[in-house]
């Protein structure tokens, strides 16, 4: 036989190798210690930015990351070209553990769990108080979410020069949430801006709401070197631009700093994934009065034990009916 011009045996033969590779795989995986700490800014089509010892890098996910997931807040470890020219690309090969996570699920009977924002301290759900009009049911939903993560809820509420903020607020006073008001010519001559800086000041904020309601706009007045794209949406169709596509981390300026986290703007924030016994943890004064409820018990049926506990005046009947009401919103859809 002659192959390649040559004479050949058995000794010649040429292996094909694997498309995985001939080497056996380790379990010996690099730590790379001279990685760099990186916080992530946003993510488009894999291409993940940071802030790397005071620059801007582009990086990608290493490929021994497996599908572990990158988010918007998330802490990093980075290693390559760290210098944040342009065409430069590093990589990040470690995910730090993370101290909060928010979550949401495209519907209530949808398993699959999306991981919005890590690391933040406090959720602003931000909503107008007119055109459009609020959304409790929403509001509700967002507020469970940042209980179930561990966040502590602010109500950022926008176009209070077309409506009075105080009937609104009446529904919400029983849970202690702090809030802040603005009216749109307060967000141009700087004022209301400063107000809601006050409430963030130090603190890793994310920042959601429905569509429309103001939130971008609220975010450039916060942040005015850093403008994000606003648009037109139908107040009462939720339809129309719906500019921020991707989360955007961008630095406060105040004493303290602290980071805003835009969102994309949401029509409806499913709860499939919340646990009812990590809601309970916010109302510290009910949490007690749970020891002697049965197994598994929803806090909304007959042999619950928080209706003995606030009878016995541990706590504010008002705020057994607004944690109802807010486990509620877990069996109800958005809109029923």
């Amino acid at each position: 036989m002659r192959r390649y011009g040559k004479h050949t045996d058995e000794d010649d033969v040429r292996i094909r190798p694997d498309r995985r590779g001939s080497r056996p795989r380790s379990r010996n995986r690099p730590k790379h210690e001279d990685a760099v700490e990186g916080f992530v800014l946003t993510i488009d089509r894999g291409r993940i930015t940071c802030l790397v010892e005071g620059r801007t890098v582009t990086a990608v996910k290493a490929r021994e990351l497996g599908r572990k997931g990158i988010v918007v807040g998330d802490r990093v470890a980075v290693i390559g070209d760290l210098s944040g020219d342009e065409g430069t690309l590093s990589r990040i090969v470690r995910v730090e553990e993370r101290s909060s996570v928010l979550r949401r699920t495209a519907d209530d009977d949808d398993p699959y769990e999306r991981v919005v924002v890590a690391n933040a301290d406090q959720l602003a759900i931000v909503t107008a108080l007119a055109d459009p009009e609020p959304r409790p049911r929403l509001i509700d939903r967002c507020l469970v979410a940042a209980y179930d993560a561990g966040l502590e809820p602010l109500l950022v509420l926008t176009k209070a020069d077309l409506a009075p903020p105080e009937k609104f607020l009446a529904a919400y006073a029983p849970l202690g949430v702090r809030a802040v008001a603005t009216r749109k010519d307060e967000l141009y001559d700087g004022s209301g801006a400063d107000r809601v800086l006050e409430e963030l000041d130090g603190r890793i904020t994310a920042f959601v709401g429905h569509s429309g309601v103001g939130k971008t706009t609220l975010v450039n007045a916060l942040v005015p070197d850093r403008q994000r794209a606003t648009g037109d949406v139908n107040a009462v169709t939720g339809r129309g631009r719906h500019t921020t596509t991707s989360a955007l981390a961008l630095p406060l300026p105040g004493p303290a700093g602290g980071w805003a986290i835009d969102t994309p703007g949401v029509r409806s924030f499913g709860l499939a994934h919340v646990d009812p016994s990590r809601v309970i943890h916010a109302f510290p004064d009910l949490e007690p009065g749970t020891e002697n409820c049965p197994r598994a018990c929803s806090h909304d049926e007959p042999d619950c034990a928080l209706d003995e506990w606030v009878a016995e005046g541990h706590a504010d009947p008002a705020r057994l009916h607004s944690l109802r009401r807010l486990l509620a919103t877990r069996e109800r859809r958005e809109g029923d």
